[in-house]
């Protein structure tokens, strides 16, 4: 009995100094990740002047042709006007103003669209006539533009823009066969008014994205509404004044060049997270 006492006391005290060492170590020491503070690193963009090439293919409308009638003197439309598709190529320097607001000066060179129109009335082999009317149509544009970007997603920014300015056109020489109506073979002979050239008044609307390929190179493509003026188209056979006048030609045309700039880099700061840097493994 005595012994079994000896023995559950000391079990007793054993217990108790293992609670008073835990009193007196202190409790280990779990650390947590230790991150650093988020570093900065420079993103280049481009800024300042530029220089802009573009390509592009049209698709061309026009609203009509009048011509004068000779004896009666008075104008009288055609009973077809139309013209065929073109493609444009041309160039210009800009200004980047801030992030969202650009100006440049565009010159673009317009092609040669094909004009096919026709009128009826009498001729000299019958009082039916149809007739063939051919030329075709071609230009310089100069243009004054900007330009807002609307909305930027990654390296893609969709932008609006207008122009304003004006177009040198030059109209081929118009040929006109007519022949009688339901009768092709009947025809008068065929007679050349010299065409008309000068300045017509332009303006544009356009719509596009660009992507950034570097900081200072971006590639563009977009849609552009372009509207040129009436004015003389064709030159009368029996006087140095001119007889036939165009309305306004419209265009729809999908562009796509590149955008070079000279600004240099500018630095934007951005924020990237770092890897967490674990504590060294306690003993």
């Amino acid at each position: 009995m005595r012994k079994i006492f000896l023995a559950g006391a000391a079990m007793v005290l054993a217990g108790v100094g293992v609670a008073g060492a835990a009193d007196v170590l202190p409790p280990p020491i779990i650390d947590a990740p230790i991150y650093e503070s988020p570093v900065s690193h420079p993103v280049e963009s481009s800024g300042g002047w530029y220089l802009r090439g573009d390509v592009g293919y049209s698709w061309n409308k026009l609203r009509g042709v009048d011509f004068l009638q000779g004896g009666l003197g008075t104008y009288a439309p055609f009973t077809t006007a139309s013209l065929r598709t073109s493609y444009s190529i041309g160039g210009g320097v800009g200004y980047q103003i801030n992030q969202r607001l650009r100006t440049d000066v565009t010159l673009d060179y317009f092609s040669k669209a094909k004009f096919r129109g026709s009128t009826t009335g009498s001729c000299g082999v019958a009082t039916a006539c149809t007739s063939t009317d051919l030329s075709g149509i071609s230009g310089f544009g100069l243009l004054a533009n900007a330009y807002v970007d609307l909305y930027k997603k990654g390296r893609f920014t969709f932008y609006a823009g207008a122009g304003v300015g004006g177009t040198h056109v030059k109209w081929d020489d118009l040929n006109n066969t007519s022949c009688q109506t339901g009768n092709s073979s009947n025809c008068d002979p065929s007679f050349n008014h010299g065409g008309a050239k000068g300045w017509r008044f332009t303006y544009a609307l356009m719509a596009g994205a660009s992507v950034d390929i570097t900081c200072n190179l971006k590639g563009d493509v977009g849609y552009r509404y372009r509207n040129m003026a009436s004015g003389a188209m064709f030159k009368s056979l029996t006087s140095q004044g001119y007889q036939g006048y165009h309305k306004s030609i419209s265009s729809h045309e999908v562009r796509g060049g590149l955008r070079y700039g000279f600004g240099g880099c500018a630095e934007q700061e951005v924020y990237i997270e770092p890897a967490p840097i674990m504590p060294a493994v306690y003993k």
